[in-house]
């Protein structure tokens, strides 16, 4: 990816999302550009109107931390978009690939104890890389995610089954929600790794595909996330809110795994305690819920 245009566009995109009045300022006569002014920013921010102009067309290189973040508390970036802008200035560097992660073999597969461990939690769990690649999960999560696996042919990938599967419409209530998170998770990781070709090649490949992934990703819009609630509608045991916990692998950089919990007699948790039945009772040749809940 080209780090000027990358820069340029990240930054055009936050400078609109700012209203003058989140910014402070009084909104006076009329406005040509949605948010803020180039100058406004420069303002808030400290520093010349030309300098500012020339960091938002992509000169980031010799920037000082101090300037990227008084553009970060201009632009009221959140902790995800500050470190999106701080990767971005560092690739304009040059020094991103002390930073960058090790390259990973295409077949990579997952480590026997690694396996083990996932087998050992109860409720659903799955590893997915940057790419967001579904590499690696226990019974439950394979039974949770069983739309995802449908295709044995390829590496299941939640940026493909959001936006090339019909059943992620079903699979998620709130699709827009999903799809803006699953391409905020692919920006912060093309922000992270900009030389990752299975990525670039990912991106180009939905961008073609799909008018609804082409108009998020020119969005800019990154994301950290950790631990929240998930809604889903599964097929076999219905719906489901799901609590998260995701934390990186150590011996795996680049890995995170996720586990999913369900309120303690909640429906979601006794719906869970049917799809674990399922589950077990489902075998590989077979994912149809109809077969075996009638």
């Amino acid at each position: 990816m080209n780090n000027r245009v990358e820069v340029r566009d990240f930054l055009t995109s936050r400078r609109a999302k700012v209203t003058p009045e989140q910014a402070g300022i009084p909104a006076a006569g009329q406005r040509r550009v949605p948010g803020l002014r180039r100058s406004e920013v420069a303002a808030l921010a400290g520093m010349s109107v030309e300098y500012y102009a020339k960091l938002e067309r992509g000169a980031l290189a010799g920037v000082s931390a101090g300037v990227l973040e008084a553009i970060a508390r201009a632009l009221q970036l959140d902790d995800a978009e500050r470190a999106h802008l701080m990767r971005l200035a560092q690739e304009a560097n040059g020094s991103s690939a002390l930073l960058r992660p090790s390259r990973r073999p295409k077949q990579w597969a997952v480590r026997p104890n690694l396996q083990w461990s996932l087998d050992a939690v109860t409720a659903p769990a799955i590893v997915v890389n940057q790419r967001q690649d579904l590499l690696a999960a226990n019974l439950l999560g394979r039974a949770m995610y069983s739309d995802v696996y449908a295709d044995p042919a390829r590496v299941p990938n939640f940026g493909r089954f959001t936006f090339l599967d019909s059943a992620a419409r079903r699979f998620y209530p709130d699709w827009d929600l999903a799809a803006d998170m699953t391409v905020a998770n692919l920006r912060t990781a093309a922000g992270v790794d900009p030389h990752n070709k299975d990525l670039h090649d990912l991106v180009g490949e939905l961008s073609t595909r799909s008018d609804e992934f082409r108009r998020r990703w020119g969005s800019h819009n990154v994301r950290i996330h950790g631990t929240g609630v998930k809604t889903f509608h599964h097929q076999a045991v219905g719906d489901l809110e799901l609590h998260y916990e995701s934390m990186g692998l150590i011996a795996e950089p680049g890995l995170v795994l996720t586990v999913y919990s369900a309120e303690p007699s909640s429906p979601t948790a006794q719906a869970l305690a049917l799809l674990a039945s399922w589950a077990a009772t489902t075998t590989e040749g077979d994912r149809s819920p109809a077969h075996h809940l009638g």
